[in-house]
Order: structure tokens, then C-alpha cells, then sequence
């Protein structure tokens, strides 16, 4: 009875969490960095280590990771990182063989999604349905059927990216990448200037 009970919390938690982040921005970032690079493995491995690093913490701390990382500072950090790599997108060129300069090698591409995916979810709802979820229904089922939902989300992002995208030519690809992240990086400016007085930098 209790298996059945934690399984039947997994499976809600996956369909749930999964439905919440297809077309999200994680996603996107999947397939925009899969596109531009031409490499799934260490996008998808960046993402898997950010959503299992977030999902424990939303899992352990629950609501009160707020008060663990103000938000202040995580919409810092998310609009200087994501504004500095829409940045180095847009100014990308092509050389005289039509190939785009700037490329990222696996190392330097895992760290890059891994960094953006983390600072773009952390606080967002999914990590904050994790948390509501694990409130109510066995953690270690959340945290399974949570983690396993953003892992297939990330990888058919991945995949869409590599395969689709790909056939875009490559500076187009950099331009949307380019846009993306600036617009993303608008997006943390916009919230950092309405956040709550009480929510401040400490």
C-alpha cells in the first residue's frame, strides 16, 4: 500500500512538473545552446546536475529557500549572466568560410548551461511546486518523479536543438540565442525593479 502510495506521488509529480516546463525557458535554453554548439551531451548533462541540485534544495528546504538566497541577489546574478552571454551572441560574425567564431568545447558548454539553467529556475514555480508538492506527498517520490520529468523535458530540448534547430543557419542561431538571453536578462531587471521593499538586499 505504501508503494503503491509513493509511486502513485512520483507519477503526479512527473506529469505535473513536466506539463509546467514544456516550452519553459530551461527548455528553450536547451535547445538554443544544443542548436548553436551542435552537441546535446553537455547541455543535457548541465541541465540534469542544476534541476538535481535544485530539486534537493526545494525537496530540503522547502518554501524557505527565499530566506537561504535573498532574491535579490539571484536576480542579480541571473541578469548579468544571462545579459553577457546574449551579448557575446549577438556579436558573433561569421569568417569567410560562413562558420560562426566563438564556439564552446564540452567543459566550457556544460558550465554554461548548468550556470544559466540554475540561476534562470531557481525561485521559479517549478522549483516552488517541487517544494508545495513535498509538503504534501512522500520527498524522496517529489524529488524522483520531479527530477525524471525535467530530465526528459531538458533532453527533448536537446534533441529538438541538435537535430531541428540545427538546419538554421548558424549565425541565425545566434542571433535568436542572443535575443533570448537579453530578453531574459530584461526579464530579472524587470522583477529586480518590482520587487517588494521587504525583500531587499538581505
Amino acid at each position: 500500500m505504501l508503494e503503491s502510495m509513493w509511486w502513485q506521488a512520483a507519477g503526479g509529480s512527473m506529469a505535473l512538473i513536466a506539463l509546467a516546463e514544456i516550452g519553459d525557458k530551461s527548455q528553450l535554453v536547451c535547445m538554443v545552446l544544443a542548436a548553436r554548439h551542435g552537441r546535446a551531451r553537455p547541455v543535457l548533462l548541465g541541465a540534469v546536475l542544476a534541476f538535481v541540485l535544485l530539486n534537493t534544495a526545494a525537496v530540503v528546504f522547502g518554501s524557505t529557500l527565499a530566506a537561504w538566497i535573498p532574491e535579490f541577489w539571484v536576480l542579480v546574478a541571473m541578469a548579468v549572466v544571462f545579459a553577457v552571454f546574449g551579448v557575446q551572441s549577438l556579436l558573433q560574425v561569421e569568417d569567410n568560410d560562413g562558420e560562426v567564431e566563438g564556439e564552446l568545447n564540452g567543459h566550457s558548454l556544460f558550465v554554461t548551461a548548468f550556470l544559466m539553467i540554475f540561476l534562470a529556475e531557481m525561485g521559479d514555480k517549478t522549483q516552488i511546486s517541487v517544494a508545495g508538492l513535498a509538503g504534501i506527498y512522500p520527498a524522496s517520490a517529489v524529488w524522483f518523479g520531479a527530477t525524471v520529468a525535467l530530465i526528459l523535458t531538458s533532453a527533448a530540448g536537446t534533441l529538438a536543438g541538435k537535430t531541428v534547430l540545427r538546419r538554421l543557419p548558424l549565425l541565425w542561431l545566434h542571433r535568436a540565442a542572443g535575443v533570448l538571453f537579453v530578453s531574459m536578462s530584461g526579464l530579472a531587471i524587470w522583477r529586480l525593479v518590482n520587487l517588494p521593499t521587504h525583500n531587499g538586499l538581505f
